[in-house]
């Protein structure tokens, strides 16, 4: 696996999937929020299947 997410997108997804995770765990939403394990994984791996399929690399390229 090849990093592909880097900078601000993989602080945005840690920070949804905890949000997500955590209204779920106190109950503000539904069970839905679990979806949140999705974001909070791809942002810890630096690594989202979906961008190799649409050809989007944000991490940066280090010369």
């Amino acid at each position: 696996m090849k990093a592909n997410v880097g900078g601000v997108d993989r602080v945005l997804r840690i920070v949804v999937g905890v949000a997500l995770l955590v209204a779920t765990g106190t109950g503000m939403i539904g069970p839905w929020g679990w979806i949140g394990i999705v974001p909070l994984a791809t942002g810890l791996l630096n690594f989202c299947p979906l961008y190799i399929l649409l050809g989007v690399n944000t991490c940066t390229v280090k010369k």
